[in-house]
C-alpha cells in the first residue's frame, strides 16, 4: 500500500496529500508543495491551509469520511502567497498497519470561482509574502523550542518524580522536590502552548483512562507539607475508583486550584476533606447548576471549613476575571477549573454558605472498570528488557535511570539505525521498544514501520512532545512528553502486560 501511495504522490499533476486522523500532513507530492509552499514538507497540520469557509474544522471533516470515500466536492484552501482557491477535493480513507490515513486529491475547480477582491498591488504582494516567511520562521522556531523544552522538562520531571517515590514522607527535601515538580509542571504548560502555536491549532494532550486517586494525592501533597500545622487533612478515597479518561497534568492543575482556594479560605485553623467516589446514574440528575446525564462518573469532592462564599457571589465564581480577593488575584482560578473539567466532558458544582465553608464537586465521565493506582510503586516493577530510542541523551539517561530503578534491563540507542542494529544483532531479546517519533535521519515512524515488518509481535511505545501517531486515540501505545517517572513506568507496565 505504501508504494502505491508513494507512486500516486509523486506522479500526480495536481496536489495530493497524505494526512493522518489527527490532521497532520505526513506526505505531499511536488504539485502540492508548489501550490501551498515549501513549508508543507515539514509535517504541518492540514488546518494551516484549511479555511473556515469549508464549514467544518479540518479534523472534523476527515472524521466524516473515516469509513468510506467522500464524493468529490469543492473545498477552499489557502495557497502559497495567502490567496484562497477552490479545489474539487476527494478524500479516500486508507488503513495502513492499523493506522487510519487519508489520501486527499485536490483537482482545480472547473466551475466559476466566487468573486475575488481586486488584484493586490505588486508591492503589497511582496510585503504579504515577507510577512508569511516571517511567520513560517517563527512557527519553526516555536516548534524547535517546544521540542527541546519538552525533552528537558521530561528529564526534570522523570528524575524528580523518581526521587519523590523513594523519599520518606518526613524527608526534609521532599517539600523542595515537590516545588521543583510543581514548577516543571507549569513550565510544561508553556511548552504545550508553544507547541500549539507552532501547529497553528488548539491541540489537547492525550487523555488516558486512569485512577484519579494518584493525581488527587499528588495535588494534596503540594499543600500538605506547608499547611500541615494549621490545617487538618482528611482523605477518603474510593478503594476501586472507575477509570476516568483524563490528562493528568491538566486535572492536577484543576485540583490544585480548588485546594488553593480552600487553603486561602481557612484564615486560622481548619479542616480540608478530600473524597473520591464512584457514581452510577440510571437517570439524569442535577447538582446545583450542573446537569448530569445518565451514566458512570467519578466524583471528586473537596470540602473545607473556611469562610465560605456569599450567596450573591456564588453564581459568579466561574466568571473569568471575577474575584473578591483583591488586586493581586486575576480571578482565573475557578474559571480555569471549569474550562479543564468541561473540556473533559465533566461538570463542576459548588455549594456553600457564608461562614460555613464550601464544597466543590468535580464529576468526570468514567468507564465501569478499575485501573491500578499509579502511586503504588510496587506495582510498577518489571524484569523485561526495554530498548529506549531518542536522539536526546538526557532522555536516554532519564529513561535508563527510572526503568532500571524498577527492575528493568534498559538498552539505549540515539538513532533509529542504531536501534535496528541492536534489534538485529540477536545478542539480547528485546521485550519492548520505546521510541521518540521525531528524530533526525530515521524518524520514529520509520523505525516503527521497520520493526512491525521484521518483528510483528514486538511491543512498541511511541512518545513525542509535538506530534501524535495516526492512531493517537489508542492510549496504550503512546505517551506524550513531558511525563513523570510514574507515568512512564505505568505506561511501560501497561504495554507489557496488555
Amino acid at each position: 500500500m505504501k508504494s502505491e501511495v508513494a507512486l500516486t504522490l509523486e506522479n500526480a499533476g495536481w496536489p495530493v496529500l497524505l494526512v493522518n486522523s489527527s490532521g497532520a500532513i505526513l506526505r505531499a507530492n511536488p504539485a502540492a508543495v508548489q501550490t501551498f509552499g515549501p513549508t508543507l514538507e515539514g509535517e504541518m497540520p492540514l488546518s494551516a491551509i484549511w479555511t473556515s469557509e469549508n464549514g467544518y474544522m479540518a479534523e472534523q471533516f476527515l472524521l466524516k469520511w473515516d469509513s468510506k470515500p467522500s464524493p468529490p466536492g469543492p473545498l477552499k484552501f489557502c495557497v502559497d502567497g495567502g490567496a484562497v482557491r477552490s479545489f474539487v477535493t476527494g478524500i479516500y480513507p486508507i488503513l495502513e498497519d492499523q493506522d487510519k490515513l487519508f489520501l486527499l486529491q485536490l483537482l482545480p475547480n472547473p466551475g466559476p470561482e466566487e468573486p475575488q477582491e481586486s488584484p493586490t498591488p505588486k508591492d503589497a504582494t511582496a510585503e504579504s509574502l515577507a510577512q508569511k516567511q516571517k511567520l513560517d520562521c517563527a512557527l519553526q522556531l516555536a516548534r524547535t523550542v517546544s521540542l527541546d523544552f519538552n525533552n528537558a522538562l521530561t528529564s526534570i520531571l522523570g528524575h524528580t518524580s523518581l526521587l519523590l517515590t523513594q523519599a520518606d514522607a518526613k524527608n526534609p527535601m521532599r517539600h523542595s522536590l515537590l516545588e521543583v515538580e510543581k514548577a516543571a509542571g507549569r513550565a510544561a504548560e508553556i511548552a504545550s502552548d508553544l507547541g500549539s502555536f507552532s501547529r497553528q491549532e488548539k491541540d489537547a494532550r492525550a487523555q488516558t483512562a486512569r485512577n484519579l486517586n494518584s493525581t488527587l494525592q499528588r495535588a494534596v501533597q503540594i499543600f500538605e507539607n506547608s499547611e500541615g500545622k494549621r490545617i487538618t487533612w482528611t482523605l477518603q478515597l474510593e478503594r476501586k475508583p472507575f477509570a476516568a479518561k483524563s490528562d493528568e497534568a491538566k486535572m492536577q492543575q484543576a485540583f490544585t486550584k480548588i485546594l488553593e482556594n480552600s487553603v486561602e479560605a481557612i484564615k486560622d485553623k481548619g479542616q480540608i476533606t478530600v473524597q473520591s467516589r464512584n457514581v452510577e446514574l440510571e437517570h439524569g440528575t442535577q447538582d446545583c447548576e450542573v446537569r448530569l446525564a445518565p451514566g458512570t462518573y467519578v466524583c471528586v469532592e473537596i470540602s473545607d471549613t473556611g469562610s465560605g462564599i456569599e450567596k450573591d457571589v456564588l453564581p459568579r465564581v466561574f466568571e473569568p476575571f471575577y474575584t473578591t480577593k483583591g488586586g493581586k488575584h486575576r480571578g482565573l482560578g475557578l474559571a480555569l477549573v471549569y474550562g479543564i473539567v468541561t473540556n473533559h466532558g465533566g461538570g463542576v458544582a459548588i455549594s456553600s454558605q457564608s461562614g460555613n465553608g464550601a464544597s466543590v464537586r468535580v464529576y468526570l465521565p468514567a468507564e465501569k472498570r478499575v485501573v491500578g493506582d499509579q502511586s503504588d510503586s510496587g506495582d510498577l516493577k518489571g524484569n523485561q528488557t526495554v530498548l529506549m530510542v531518542d536522539d536526546e541523551d538526557l532522555m536516554l539517561t532519564m529513561g535508563q535511570t527510572v526503568l532500571s530503578a524498577f527492575g528493568y534491563e534498559v538498552l539505549t540507542a540515539n538513532s533509529g539505525q542504531k536501534a535496528i542494529d541492536i534489534l538485529t544483532n540477536g545478542k539480547k531479546k528485546i521485550d519492548l521498544v520505546v521510541t521518540d517519533l521525531v528524530m533526525p535521519g530515521m524518524s520514529g515512524r520509520e523505525l516503527i514501520d521497520h520493526v512491525r515488518k521484521t518483528s510483528p509481535q514486538m511491543r512498541i511505545l511511541s512518545m513525542s512532545g509535538y506530534v501524535q501517531p495516526a492512531n493517537h486515540t489508542d492510549d496504550l501505545t503512546y505517551i506524550q512528553k513531558p511525563f513523570t517517572s510514574q507515568e512512564l513506568l505505568a505506561k511501560v507496565k501497561l504495554v507489557l502486560t496488555a
